[in-house]
Protein backbone atom coordinates (compact mmCIF):
# COMPACT_ATOMS: atom_id res chain seq x y z
CA UNK A 1 0.00 0.00 0.00
CA UNK A 2 1.44 3.56 -0.75
CA UNK A 3 1.86 5.59 1.63
CA UNK A 4 0.10 8.69 1.26
CA UNK A 5 1.33 11.97 0.60
CA UNK A 6 1.24 15.55 1.76
CA UNK A 7 1.20 19.12 0.86
CA UNK A 8 1.79 19.99 4.71
CA UNK A 9 1.84 18.35 7.75
CA UNK A 10 -0.90 21.04 9.36
CA UNK A 11 -2.77 23.16 7.68
CA UNK A 12 -3.73 26.29 9.67
CA UNK A 13 -6.82 28.06 8.98
CA UNK A 14 -6.76 31.56 9.95
CA UNK A 15 -3.69 34.25 10.67
CA UNK A 16 -4.96 35.76 13.33
CA UNK A 17 -2.65 36.09 16.79
CA UNK A 18 -4.22 31.75 17.40
CA UNK A 19 -3.43 30.72 14.01
CA UNK A 20 0.03 32.18 14.17
CA UNK A 21 0.79 31.39 17.58
CA UNK A 22 -0.34 27.80 17.18
CA UNK A 23 2.07 27.87 13.92
CA UNK A 24 4.91 29.03 16.00
CA UNK A 25 4.44 25.88 18.59
CA UNK A 26 4.18 23.54 15.38
CA UNK A 27 7.27 24.74 13.42
CA UNK A 28 9.40 24.62 16.23
CA UNK A 29 9.92 21.11 16.38
CA UNK A 30 10.24 20.20 12.24
CA UNK A 31 6.10 20.19 11.74
CA UNK A 32 5.42 21.50 8.44
CA UNK A 33 2.65 23.84 8.21
CA UNK A 34 0.67 26.16 6.41
CA UNK A 35 -1.52 29.27 7.48
CA UNK A 36 -4.03 30.29 5.16
CA UNK A 37 -5.84 33.41 5.52
CA UNK A 38 -8.46 34.58 3.44
CA UNK A 39 -7.93 38.58 3.94
CA UNK A 40 -5.19 40.24 2.56
CA UNK A 41 -3.43 40.31 6.09
CA UNK A 42 -2.49 38.93 9.02
CA UNK A 43 -4.26 39.58 12.87
CA UNK A 44 -7.95 39.41 12.51
CA UNK A 45 -9.40 41.85 14.83
CA UNK A 46 -6.33 43.19 16.48
CA UNK A 47 -5.46 45.43 12.99
CA UNK A 48 -4.57 48.54 13.32
CA UNK A 49 -5.28 51.57 10.56
CA UNK A 50 -2.62 54.08 9.56
CA UNK A 51 -3.95 57.37 8.97
CA UNK A 52 -2.09 60.48 8.61
CA UNK A 53 1.16 59.26 10.63
CA UNK A 54 -1.23 57.96 13.85
CA UNK A 55 -1.98 54.34 14.35
CA UNK A 56 -5.50 53.72 15.19
CA UNK A 57 -6.73 50.47 16.51
CA UNK A 58 -9.90 49.07 15.27
CA UNK A 59 -11.17 47.33 19.06
CA UNK A 60 -8.25 47.90 20.95
CA UNK A 61 -9.08 45.56 23.90
CA UNK A 62 -6.88 46.01 26.61
CA UNK A 63 -3.89 43.93 27.72
CA UNK A 64 -1.98 43.08 31.07
CA UNK A 65 1.77 42.72 31.39
CA UNK A 66 1.05 39.28 33.54
CA UNK A 67 -0.58 37.59 30.79
CA UNK A 68 1.28 34.48 30.88
CA UNK A 69 1.04 33.39 27.09
CA UNK A 70 2.86 37.30 26.05
CA UNK A 71 5.95 35.49 27.84
CA UNK A 72 5.39 31.87 26.91
CA UNK A 73 4.49 32.20 23.26
CA UNK A 74 7.28 31.53 20.72
CA UNK A 75 7.88 34.20 18.25
CA UNK A 76 7.02 37.01 20.90
CA UNK A 77 10.13 37.54 22.60
CA UNK A 78 10.28 41.22 20.62
CA UNK A 79 7.17 42.19 21.45
CA UNK A 80 7.03 45.92 23.70
CA UNK A 81 4.36 46.65 25.86
CA UNK A 82 3.56 50.36 27.01
CA UNK A 83 2.03 50.00 30.71
CA UNK A 84 -0.79 52.75 31.19
CA UNK A 85 -0.24 54.46 34.48
CA UNK A 86 -0.64 52.11 38.00
CA UNK A 87 -4.44 51.54 38.45
CA UNK A 88 -6.98 53.51 36.88
CA UNK A 89 -8.23 57.23 37.10
CA UNK A 90 -11.77 57.13 37.65
CA UNK A 91 -14.31 60.00 37.12
CA UNK A 92 -17.11 60.59 39.73
CA UNK A 93 -18.98 63.60 40.43
CA UNK A 94 -17.07 65.79 38.60
CA UNK A 95 -13.83 65.00 39.79
CA UNK A 96 -10.90 62.15 39.08
CA UNK A 97 -9.72 59.78 41.31
CA UNK A 98 -7.11 57.26 40.92
CA UNK A 99 -8.08 54.09 42.40
CA UNK A 100 -6.82 50.21 42.36
CA UNK A 101 -2.38 51.24 42.13
CA UNK A 102 -0.99 48.85 44.29
CA UNK A 103 0.12 49.85 47.98
CA UNK A 104 2.02 48.19 50.36
CA UNK A 105 4.53 46.82 47.31
CA UNK A 106 1.48 45.25 46.31
CA UNK A 107 1.66 42.64 48.64
CA UNK A 108 -1.76 41.37 50.31
CA UNK A 109 0.37 42.11 54.43
CA UNK A 110 1.59 45.77 53.07
CA UNK A 111 -2.04 46.20 51.87
CA UNK A 112 -3.60 44.77 55.12
CA UNK A 113 -0.89 46.63 57.54
CA UNK A 114 -2.18 50.02 55.69
CA UNK A 115 -5.71 49.22 56.69
CA UNK A 116 -4.73 48.45 60.07
CA UNK A 117 -2.72 51.49 60.56
CA UNK A 118 -5.72 53.77 58.61
CA UNK A 119 -8.25 52.44 61.28
CA UNK A 120 -6.60 52.64 64.03
CA UNK A 121 -5.40 56.64 62.98
CA UNK A 122 -7.26 59.15 64.46
CA UNK A 123 -10.68 59.88 62.28
CA UNK A 124 -8.91 63.14 60.90
CA UNK A 125 -5.65 61.84 59.87
CA UNK A 126 -7.48 58.69 58.60
CA UNK A 127 -10.00 60.55 55.90
CA UNK A 128 -7.36 63.20 55.28
CA UNK A 129 -5.58 61.79 52.25
CA UNK A 130 -9.11 61.63 50.51
CA UNK A 131 -11.49 64.11 48.60
CA UNK A 132 -15.07 64.98 49.64
CA UNK A 133 -16.82 62.39 46.85
CA UNK A 134 -14.49 59.98 46.06
CA UNK A 135 -16.00 56.93 44.64
CA UNK A 136 -15.04 54.40 46.88
CA UNK A 137 -15.65 56.28 50.09
CA UNK A 138 -12.35 56.85 52.50
CA UNK A 139 -9.35 55.33 52.88
CA UNK A 140 -9.99 52.52 54.48
CA UNK A 141 -12.29 51.53 52.26
CA UNK A 142 -9.65 52.04 49.43
CA UNK A 143 -7.10 50.40 51.41
CA UNK A 144 -9.42 47.65 51.48
CA UNK A 145 -9.87 46.98 48.28
CA UNK A 146 -6.18 47.07 48.18
CA UNK A 147 -5.91 44.16 50.44
CA UNK A 148 -8.41 42.38 48.13
CA UNK A 149 -6.47 43.09 45.29
CA UNK A 150 -3.62 41.68 46.36
CA UNK A 151 -5.21 38.74 47.65
CA UNK A 152 -7.07 37.79 44.30
CA UNK A 153 -3.71 38.10 42.24
CA UNK A 154 -1.96 35.25 44.32
CA UNK A 155 -5.10 33.00 44.10
CA UNK A 156 -4.14 30.47 42.11
CA UNK A 157 -6.34 30.04 38.38
CA UNK A 158 -7.11 26.38 39.96
CA UNK A 159 -9.13 27.67 42.65
CA UNK A 160 -10.95 30.62 41.00
CA UNK A 161 -12.13 28.01 38.26
CA UNK A 162 -13.53 25.93 41.58
CA UNK A 163 -15.55 28.91 42.62
CA UNK A 164 -19.13 28.76 42.05
CA UNK A 165 -20.13 30.46 38.69
CA UNK A 166 -23.08 33.36 38.57
CA UNK A 167 -23.17 36.54 36.42
CA UNK A 168 -20.38 38.64 37.30
CA UNK A 169 -22.78 41.81 38.68
CA UNK A 170 -24.63 38.91 40.70
CA UNK A 171 -21.26 37.39 42.20
CA UNK A 172 -20.25 40.69 43.34
CA UNK A 173 -23.68 41.37 45.34
CA UNK A 174 -23.92 38.08 46.91
CA UNK A 175 -20.18 37.85 48.24
CA UNK A 176 -21.33 40.63 50.42
CA UNK A 177 -18.94 43.54 48.35
CA UNK A 178 -20.38 46.96 49.18
CA UNK A 179 -22.43 48.72 46.77
CA UNK A 180 -19.98 52.02 46.84
CA UNK A 181 -17.07 49.72 45.80
CA UNK A 182 -19.08 47.76 42.81
CA UNK A 183 -20.63 50.51 41.41
CA UNK A 184 -17.65 53.06 42.04
CA UNK A 185 -14.61 50.60 40.77
CA UNK A 186 -15.63 47.42 39.78
CA UNK A 187 -18.55 47.98 37.63
CA UNK A 188 -16.67 50.21 35.19
CA UNK A 189 -13.17 48.43 36.11
CA UNK A 190 -14.97 44.89 34.66
CA UNK A 191 -17.30 46.61 31.84
CA UNK A 192 -13.63 47.58 30.44
CA UNK A 193 -12.07 44.60 30.64
CA UNK A 194 -14.82 42.61 29.78
CA UNK A 195 -16.28 44.87 26.92
CA UNK A 196 -19.56 43.85 28.98
CA UNK A 197 -21.17 46.79 30.54
CA UNK A 198 -23.93 45.08 32.00
CA UNK A 199 -21.51 42.87 33.50
CA UNK A 200 -23.50 39.06 32.39
CA UNK A 201 -20.45 37.78 32.22
CA UNK A 202 -19.20 34.48 33.90
CA UNK A 203 -18.03 35.31 37.37
CA UNK A 204 -14.67 33.15 36.70
CA UNK A 205 -13.67 35.24 34.20
CA UNK A 206 -14.56 38.43 35.57
CA UNK A 207 -12.09 37.07 38.45
CA UNK A 208 -9.63 36.02 36.19
CA UNK A 209 -9.58 39.62 34.40
CA UNK A 210 -9.61 41.03 38.44
CA UNK A 211 -6.32 38.48 38.92
CA UNK A 212 -4.76 39.44 35.86
CA UNK A 213 -5.28 43.65 36.52
CA UNK A 214 -3.93 42.66 40.03
CA UNK A 215 -0.99 41.19 39.33
CA UNK A 216 0.04 43.25 36.49
CA UNK A 217 -0.41 46.77 34.83
CA UNK A 218 -2.54 46.71 32.06
CA UNK A 219 -0.98 47.96 28.69
CA UNK A 220 -1.07 47.91 24.91
CA UNK A 221 1.38 46.62 22.42
CA UNK A 222 3.61 49.45 20.71
CA UNK A 223 3.30 50.27 17.55
CA UNK A 224 -0.67 49.16 17.67
CA UNK A 225 -2.61 46.15 18.07
CA UNK A 226 -1.31 44.91 14.97
CA UNK A 227 2.12 44.48 16.62
CA UNK A 228 1.57 41.40 17.86
CA UNK A 229 0.36 39.60 15.08
CA UNK A 230 3.04 40.83 12.57
CA UNK A 231 5.64 39.86 15.20
CA UNK A 232 4.70 36.94 15.05
CA UNK A 233 3.85 36.11 11.00
CA UNK A 234 7.75 37.90 10.23
CA UNK A 235 9.33 35.38 12.74
CA UNK A 236 7.51 31.97 11.03
CA UNK A 237 9.86 30.42 8.42
CA UNK A 238 9.25 31.83 4.69
CA UNK A 239 6.18 30.98 3.22
CA UNK A 240 4.68 29.66 6.21
CA UNK A 241 1.54 32.57 5.79
CA UNK A 242 -0.19 32.86 2.68
CA UNK A 243 -3.00 35.70 2.47
CA UNK A 244 -5.99 36.26 0.18
CA UNK A 245 -6.45 32.35 0.61
CA UNK A 246 -10.07 31.64 1.01
CA UNK A 247 -10.81 27.98 2.52
CA UNK A 248 -14.15 26.55 1.59
CA UNK A 249 -14.17 23.14 2.98
CA UNK A 250 -12.16 21.30 5.48
CA UNK A 251 -11.42 17.37 6.38
CA UNK A 252 -9.08 15.71 8.30
CA UNK A 253 -6.75 15.66 5.86
CA UNK A 254 -7.21 18.03 3.48
CA UNK A 255 -8.82 21.94 3.19
CA UNK A 256 -10.46 23.07 -0.15
CA UNK A 257 -8.98 26.79 -1.61
CA UNK A 258 -11.49 28.87 -3.72
CA UNK A 259 -8.80 29.98 -6.26
CA UNK A 260 -5.83 27.55 -5.32
CA UNK A 261 -7.71 23.70 -5.14
CA UNK A 262 -7.25 21.34 -2.34
CA UNK A 263 -4.20 21.23 0.35
CA UNK A 264 -3.77 17.54 1.46
CA UNK A 265 -2.23 17.39 4.67
CA UNK A 266 -2.10 15.05 8.06
CA UNK A 267 -3.87 17.66 10.06
CA UNK A 268 -6.23 21.19 9.62
CA UNK A 269 -6.49 23.54 13.08
CA UNK A 270 -9.16 25.90 12.42
CA UNK A 271 -8.03 29.54 13.90
CA UNK A 272 -11.08 31.59 12.43
CA UNK A 273 -13.16 33.65 14.74
CA UNK A 274 -16.10 31.18 15.80
CA UNK A 275 -18.69 32.65 13.00
CA UNK A 276 -16.17 31.80 10.21
CA UNK A 277 -15.46 28.34 11.95
CA UNK A 278 -19.02 27.36 12.47
CA UNK A 279 -19.22 28.22 8.62
CA UNK A 280 -16.94 25.71 8.00
CA UNK A 281 -18.59 23.14 10.15
CA UNK A 282 -22.06 23.50 10.66
CA UNK A 283 -22.69 22.60 14.42
CA UNK A 284 -20.16 24.14 15.88
CA UNK A 285 -20.86 26.60 18.71
CA UNK A 286 -21.34 30.15 17.91
CA UNK A 287 -21.48 32.44 20.86
CA UNK A 288 -23.46 36.11 20.88
CA UNK A 289 -20.95 38.74 21.24
CA UNK A 290 -20.27 42.30 22.58
CA UNK A 291 -20.08 45.16 20.19
CA UNK A 292 -17.82 47.38 20.28
CA UNK A 293 -17.11 50.59 18.98
CA UNK A 294 -13.93 53.29 19.09
CA UNK A 295 -13.60 56.35 18.65
CA UNK A 296 -10.07 58.62 17.91
CA UNK A 297 -9.53 62.34 18.01
CA UNK A 298 -6.27 64.23 17.40
CA UNK A 299 -5.86 67.10 19.29
CA UNK A 300 -2.49 69.62 19.81
CA UNK A 301 -3.84 70.13 23.36
CA UNK A 302 -3.82 67.05 25.11
CA UNK A 303 -5.75 66.72 28.31
CA UNK A 304 -3.56 66.26 31.45
CA UNK A 305 -4.49 63.01 32.33
CA UNK A 306 -0.78 61.40 30.97
CA UNK A 307 -0.79 57.85 30.15
CA UNK A 308 -3.74 57.29 32.65
CA UNK A 309 -6.73 54.69 31.52
CA UNK A 310 -9.93 57.06 32.39
CA UNK A 311 -13.20 55.07 33.32
CA UNK A 312 -16.60 56.93 33.81
CA UNK A 313 -17.69 55.65 37.36
CA UNK A 314 -21.47 57.59 36.80
CA UNK A 315 -21.97 56.05 33.78
CA UNK A 316 -23.19 59.77 32.67
CA UNK A 317 -22.58 58.82 28.48
CA UNK A 318 -21.48 56.76 26.19
CA UNK A 319 -17.58 56.61 26.67
CA UNK A 320 -16.73 53.66 29.03
CA UNK A 321 -12.84 54.67 28.89
CA UNK A 322 -11.03 56.50 27.09
CA UNK A 323 -6.76 57.30 27.01
CA UNK A 324 -4.54 60.05 25.64
CA UNK A 325 -2.80 56.58 24.06
CA UNK A 326 -0.30 58.66 22.47
CA UNK A 327 1.03 59.21 26.15
CA UNK A 328 0.72 55.57 26.70
CA UNK A 329 2.75 54.54 23.39
CA UNK A 330 3.96 57.86 21.78
CA UNK A 331 4.46 55.86 18.37
CA UNK A 332 0.62 55.85 18.13
CA UNK A 333 0.51 59.65 16.79
CA UNK A 334 3.62 61.78 14.87
CA UNK A 335 5.33 64.67 17.13
CA UNK A 336 3.21 67.54 18.32
CA UNK A 337 0.01 65.59 18.28
CA UNK A 338 -2.11 63.45 21.16
CA UNK A 339 -4.32 60.91 19.77
CA UNK A 340 -6.96 60.46 22.33
CA UNK A 341 -8.67 57.36 21.87
CA UNK A 342 -12.08 56.51 23.91
CA UNK A 343 -14.32 52.64 23.80
CA UNK A 344 -18.07 52.56 23.22
CA UNK A 345 -19.86 49.31 24.65
CA UNK A 346 -22.90 47.95 23.28
CA UNK A 347 -25.05 49.74 20.44
CA UNK A 348 -23.36 53.03 19.94
CA UNK A 349 -26.00 55.99 19.75
CA UNK A 350 -26.81 57.87 16.81
CA UNK A 351 -24.61 60.49 16.45
CA UNK A 352 -22.13 58.99 18.49
CA UNK A 353 -19.38 61.01 17.58
CA UNK A 354 -21.26 64.19 19.28
CA UNK A 355 -22.32 62.33 21.78
CA UNK A 356 -18.89 60.96 22.56
CA UNK A 357 -17.02 64.59 22.18
CA UNK A 358 -20.06 65.75 24.66
CA UNK A 359 -19.14 63.35 27.14
CA UNK A 360 -15.03 63.13 27.01
CA UNK A 361 -15.44 67.13 27.50
CA UNK A 362 -16.90 66.11 30.75
CA UNK A 363 -14.65 63.10 31.65
CA UNK A 364 -11.66 65.28 31.05
CA UNK A 365 -12.65 68.99 32.01
CA UNK A 366 -11.64 70.58 28.99
CA UNK A 367 -13.29 71.60 25.79
CA UNK A 368 -13.14 69.39 22.59
CA UNK A 369 -14.43 71.62 20.09
CA UNK A 370 -11.09 71.81 18.73
CA UNK A 371 -10.68 67.86 18.45
CA UNK A 372 -10.58 66.21 15.39
CA UNK A 373 -12.25 63.17 14.31
CA UNK A 374 -9.65 60.48 12.83
CA UNK A 375 -11.61 57.33 12.60
CA UNK A 376 -14.71 55.59 13.79
CA UNK A 377 -14.38 52.40 13.83
CA UNK A 378 -17.62 49.77 15.02
CA UNK A 379 -17.64 46.03 15.13
CA UNK A 380 -20.55 44.57 15.87
CA UNK A 381 -18.83 40.83 16.80
CA UNK A 382 -15.98 42.44 18.27
CA UNK A 383 -15.58 40.53 21.97
CA UNK A 384 -17.38 36.61 21.90
CA UNK A 385 -19.55 37.13 25.28
CA UNK A 386 -18.65 34.01 28.07
CA UNK A 387 -21.95 34.09 30.06
CA UNK A 388 -22.64 31.36 32.41
CA UNK A 389 -21.75 28.58 32.43
CA UNK A 390 -18.69 29.32 30.29
CA UNK A 391 -16.49 26.86 29.72
CA UNK A 392 -12.92 28.27 29.78
CA UNK A 393 -11.24 25.00 28.38
CA UNK A 394 -13.73 24.38 25.38
CA UNK A 395 -11.88 21.01 23.66
CA UNK A 396 -9.82 21.96 20.96
CA UNK A 397 -9.85 18.40 19.17
CA UNK A 398 -12.92 17.61 17.76
CA UNK A 399 -12.10 14.76 16.33
CA UNK A 400 -8.21 13.11 15.17
CA UNK A 401 -7.24 15.28 12.07
CA UNK A 402 -9.33 18.31 13.21
CA UNK A 403 -8.99 21.10 16.07
CA UNK A 404 -10.10 24.37 16.61
CA UNK A 405 -8.75 27.14 18.61
CA UNK A 406 -9.62 31.09 19.43
CA UNK A 407 -10.81 33.21 21.95
CA UNK A 408 -14.12 31.54 21.58
CA UNK A 409 -12.74 28.64 23.06
CA UNK A 410 -10.92 29.80 26.39
CA UNK A 411 -11.66 33.05 27.58
CA UNK A 412 -12.02 36.12 25.49
CA UNK A 413 -8.97 37.70 25.75
CA UNK A 414 -5.26 38.10 24.06
CA UNK A 415 -4.62 35.33 27.16
CA UNK A 416 -7.02 33.32 26.22
CA UNK A 417 -6.58 33.01 22.37
CA UNK A 418 -2.70 32.59 22.83
CA UNK A 419 -3.73 29.72 25.73
CA UNK A 420 -6.19 28.28 23.47
CA UNK A 421 -3.56 27.63 20.28
CA UNK A 422 -1.31 26.52 23.30
CA UNK A 423 -3.83 23.48 23.91
CA UNK A 424 -4.62 23.20 19.98
CA UNK A 425 -0.56 22.60 19.31
CA UNK A 426 -0.52 19.71 22.32
CA UNK A 427 -3.19 17.99 20.54
CA UNK A 428 -1.60 17.89 17.57
CA UNK A 429 1.22 17.35 18.69
CA UNK A 430 -0.05 14.31 20.67
CA UNK A 431 -2.17 12.93 17.38
CA UNK A 432 0.46 12.54 15.17
CA UNK A 433 2.73 10.44 17.36
CA UNK A 434 6.07 12.32 16.77
CA UNK A 435 7.87 15.29 16.49
CA UNK A 436 9.18 16.03 12.32
CA UNK A 437 7.82 16.40 8.80
CA UNK A 438 6.87 13.20 6.95
CA UNK A 439 8.39 13.52 3.07
CA UNK A 440 6.52 15.68 1.08
CA UNK A 441 6.73 14.86 -2.29
CA UNK A 442 4.29 17.81 -3.47
CA UNK A 443 4.83 21.35 -3.05
CA UNK A 444 2.08 23.90 -2.16
CA UNK A 445 0.41 25.53 -4.79
CA UNK A 446 1.54 29.27 -5.69
CA UNK A 447 -0.19 31.59 -3.26
CA UNK A 448 0.38 34.95 -1.75
CA UNK A 449 2.59 35.23 1.16
CA UNK A 450 2.35 37.65 4.38
CA UNK A 451 5.01 40.68 3.84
Amino acid sequence: MLEPVYQADVVIVGAGIAGLSAAHRLTSVGVTTAVLEAAPYVGGRMSTEKVDGFRLDRIGQLLSTSYPELRLTPGLDALVLRPFAPGVLLHHDGRRHRVGAPAGGGSARGALHAVRALASAPRSSAASPVRAGAPMGGAVDQARLGVALARIAGTPVERILARPELPAAQALAVRGVPARTIGGFLRPLLAALLCDPELRTSSRCADLALRAFASGRLCVPEGGAEALPELLARALPPGTVHTGVRVTSVSTTSVTTADHGEIRCRAVLLATDARAAAELLPGLRVPDFHPVTVVHHTTDEPPVTGASLLLDADRGGPVAHSAVVSAVDPSRAPAGRALVSSTVLGTPPEGVDTAVRMHLSRLYGTSTRRWETLAVHHTAEAVPAMRPPHDLRRPVRLLAGLYVCGDHRDTSTVQGALHSAHRAAAAILADLGAAGSMHRADPLPTMKRAA
